[in-house]
C-alpha cells in the first residue's frame, strides 16, 4: 500500500520544472543582493531595506490576505515566530553590511556556509542523525572558507566578519523555520516575517534616513527590491510542490554562480583563482552533501516493508 502511494506521488511530482523554478528563485535573489548593492552606494541600509520589507509586507498581505483572513495572524508559538523573523532581519542587515564592503560573490559564498550551522545542529536540537557524507561535506566547505578568506585576499575583515555573522543569524533562521514547519502555516511565516522586518528596520530610520531618491531609476530599484523578495519566496515555494524537497536542495548551490556572474556584469569584479576554488568547494561540498542525503533516504524508503 506504502509502495503503491508513493508511485502515484512521484507520478504527480514534475522534477525538471521543480529544478528551473528554483535556479529561477535564486537568479531573483541574487538580482535582489546586486540592487541592493547597488543601492547602498548612495542611501543608508535601513532605508533601503524598509522600503524592501514594506513592499513585501504590502504583497504578502494583498496576495494571502483575502484568502487566509484571520488565519494569516494566527500563530502557536508566538515567541518562536517571532524570534525567527527578527533572526532574519538581523541576517539582512548583517549581510548588507557585508555586501557594502565585499564584492557579491563572496559575501553569498560565506553567507552560504550557514547549511552546514544548521546540519551541525540538527542533531542536538531536532534529534536528526548525521551521516559520515554530512561531516566530510562540512570538513570541506571549512576549506573554501580558508580559501575565500585567506590572508592577502583583499577582502575587508569587517565585511568578512558580518557575513558569517549573518550565517549565524541564518543557522538560526533555518532551524527556527524546520521546528516550526510543524504547528505554522506559510502565509502566517511569510507575514510575521514581512512585519517583523517592517518593525526591525523603521526603527532604525529617524537615525539613517537619507535623501529621497530622485532619479526614476533608483524609484524603481527600491520597488525592485521588495518585489524581487517576495517572488524569490514565491518560486521557491512554487518548487516545493513540484519536487521533494532533498532532490531541489541541489540547485540552490547555483545562487553563487549567478552572483559571480552579476559580480562581473554589474560592478565588474571576477574572483581570483584561489577564491573562485573556495567558492567552489562551498558550492560542491553543499550540493553533494543534499544530493548524497536525497539519494541515501530515497534508498531507505524503498527498503521499508511494504504496509498492508
Amino acid at each position: 500500500m506504502q509502495n503503491t502511494e508513493l508511485s502515484k506521488q512521484f507520478q504527480t511530482t514534475r522534477p525538471l520544472r521543480g529544478v528551473l523554478l528554483v535556479l529561477a528563485a535564486v537568479l531573483v535573489f541574487a538580482c535582489m543582493d546586486s540592487t541592493g548593492k547597488f543601492l547602498f552606494k548612495n542611501y543608508p541600509i535601513p532605508m533601503v531595506q524598509s522600503a524592501r520589507y514594506v513592499v513585501n509586507l504590502a504583497l504578502v498581505a494583498g496576495v494571502f490576505g483575502p484568502r487566509e483572513g484571520k488565519a494569516l495572524f494566527k500563530v502557536e508559538r508566538t515567541a518562536l515566530v517571532w524570534l525567527r523573523g527578527l533572526s532574519l532581519a538581523f541576517g539582512t542587515l548583517t549581510a548588507s553590511l557585508a555586501l557594502k564592503s565585499m564584492p557579491v560573490a563572496e559575501t553569498t559564498a560565506l553567507i552560504y556556509l550557514a547549511p552546514f550551522g544548521v546540519l551541525l545542529l540538527s542533531g542536538p536540537l531536532l534529534g536528526e542523525r548525521v551521516r559520515w557524507f554530512g561531516w566530510a561535506a562540512t570538513a570541506v566547505a571549512f576549506l573554501g572558507l580558508i580559501c575565500i578568506v585567506r590572508p592577502g585576499s583583499g577582502l575587508a575583515p569587517m565585511g568578512i566578519f558580518w557575513a558569517l555573522l549573518c550565517a549565524c543569524f541564518t543557522v538560526v533562521y533555518h532551524t527556527l523555520s524546520r521546528l516550526l514547519a510543524k504547528t505554522e502555516t506559510t502565509p502566517a511565516l511569510l507575514f510575521y516575517t514581512a512585519l517583523a522586518g517592517t518593525i526591525f528596520f523603521f526603527v532604525q530610520l529617524p537615525w539613517n534616513f537619507g535623501a529621497w531618491p530622485q532619479s526614476t531609476l533608483d524609484i524603481s530599484l527600491f520597488i525592485a527590491i521588495g518585489c524581487l523578495g517576495m517572488l524569490g519566496h514565491f518560486l521557491f515555494t512554487a518548487a516545493y510542490r513540484e519536487a521533494p524537497l532533498s532532490l531541489l536542495t541541489p540547485v540552490n548551490y547555483m545562487h553563487l554562480a549567478w552572483a559571480v556572474l552579476l559580480g562581473w556584469l554589474i560592478f565588474n569584479h571576477v574572483p581570483d583563482a584561489l577564491t573562485f576554488i573556495g567558492i567552489a568547494l562551498v558550492a560542491v561540498s553543499g550540493a553533494g552533501n543534499a544530493l548524497l542525503t536525497h539519494f541515501s533516504n530515497s534508498q531507505i524508503t524503498a527498503l521499508e516493508p511494504e504496509e498492508v
